[in-house]
């Protein structure tokens, strides 16, 4: 197959008349930005997973689609399958007394929205599924929550499990029974109840997730954990010192020493705490977490959905930001700037390919790292 065509294949339709500007580049998308021939082919031949992709970020969207699948048009489906992201975990944030609602709210509604859109996507919560995703062409999903109030006792996570739950991030930004947040002002470690939710996990083969945890829990995770621990999506803390979203060394050691993989996010403030904020300054993240401990611990966690942050409602904008403490640091954007979040894994593939990273390396980090240690994970 010659180069030309192979784009055409491997791209779909949004491919269909894609222009070579120039020798090797190649216009696939309306609008631009071009891409060279390398990227395109690293894509196409990776599983992209992206650990933290919402569908929708917009409340009034998700409402919308999950309160009514048939809501979601042909339409709706093509940027997904355009995206070059081949599975998405498009786990939410649940807590506080209504937790256990919200999340079988939740679940429900993927699980219906999954079932009448069986065409387009399929659920990613096997490692056979999880292998053979790509070569269906459908997008997968892996169902997952950002805190796990909702396990009220050890065998909820049994319970979740059965309704497809494959990830649960132990807390959010507050303190929990299980443990403490990120934005806590003290964090004693995972609780002696947390501890038997990590057994719990572990033994069902849920993957533990502590982006969101402070420092003293996220550690406790990956000495009580027997299986790798993930965090799916945060940034170095090394380079962005101040704040409490991002991991210290401590912590992505240890992540890298229990066989886990961290997720880079793509959001502003907890990229860089400086202006200007693009592509090269998270960027400097993947380099960071490479050299500490080694590429095959470092992945995609973008925590964004294809349209951004700034292109929410202006009003769920302004909800979003006044719904977290000060010292998430927000500025007047949350995207990076330069960054094509319809189409990121082309636009990352590109930035690593200018920092010298090898093709092996590059579907590493595309998938390949999240696709291994979750395979483990889940294998029970």
């Amino acid at each position: 197959m010659n180069r030309r065509n192979f784009l055409k294949s491997a791209t779909g339709s949004a491919a269909v008349g894609a222009a070579m500007i120039q020798r090797g580049r190649y216009l696939l998308f309306a609008g631009g930005p071009e891409y060279s021939s390398r990227a395109v082919e690293l894509v196409q031949r990776s599983t992209v997973i992206d650990m933290l992709a919402p569908l929708w970020i917009s409340p009034s969207k998700t409402q919308k689609m999950l309160g009514n699948p048939e809501n979601f048009k042909a339409e709706d489906f093509a940027p997904y399958k355009n995206s070059g992201i081949n599975v998405f975990h498009i786990a939410i944030g649940t807590g506080g007394p209504d937790a256990y609602l919200e999340t079988l709210q939740f679940l429900s509604g993927y699980d219906s929205f999954l079932a009448r859109h069986d065409a387009w996507f399929e659920r990613a919560e096997t490692p056979e599924r999880l292998d053979g995703i790509k070569a269906s062409g459908k997008v997968g999903l892996i169902l997952g929550i950002q805190n796990s109030e909702h396990f009220r006792k050890a065998d909820d996570v049994d319970y979740f499990y059965g309704l497809g739950q494959r990830v649960s991030q132990l807390t959010y930004n507050a303190r929990t029974l299980i443990g403490n947040g990120s934005t806590e002002r003290r964090d004693e470690g995972l609780s002696d109840f947390g501890v038997s939710i990590v057994e719990r996990m572990n033994k069902l083969g849920m993957a533990v997730d502590v982006s969101h945890c402070g420092d003293k829990t996220t550690l406790d995770a990956f000495e009580v954990s027997k299986k790798p621990v993930l965090i799916t999506h945060s940034n170095c803390r090394a380079l962005n010192p101040n704040h409490p979203r991002c991991k210290t060394d401590e912590a992505i050691k240890a992540m890298a020493a229990k066989g886990g993989v961290m997720g880079i996010t793509e959001v502003r403030m907890f990229v860089s705490p400086k202006e200007p904020t693009g592509v090269d300054a998270m960027l400097d993240h993947y380099d960071y977490v490479a050299k500490l401990v080694g590429v095959e611990h470092v992945g995609v966690g973008s925590d964004i959905d294809l349209l951004g942050y700034d292109a929410m409602p202006p009003e769920e904008y302004k909800q979003l930001k006044a719904g977290y403490k000060s010292t998430y640091g927000f500025r007047d954007k949350i995207d990076l700037d330069g960054y094509n979040f319809a189409k990121r894994p082309f636009d990352l593939a590109e930035g690593l390919i200018r920092r010298k990273y090898s093709d092996a390396n590059i579907e590493a980090i595309l998938g390949g790292n999240f696709r291994r240690v979750l395979k483990e994970i889940w294998t029970v």
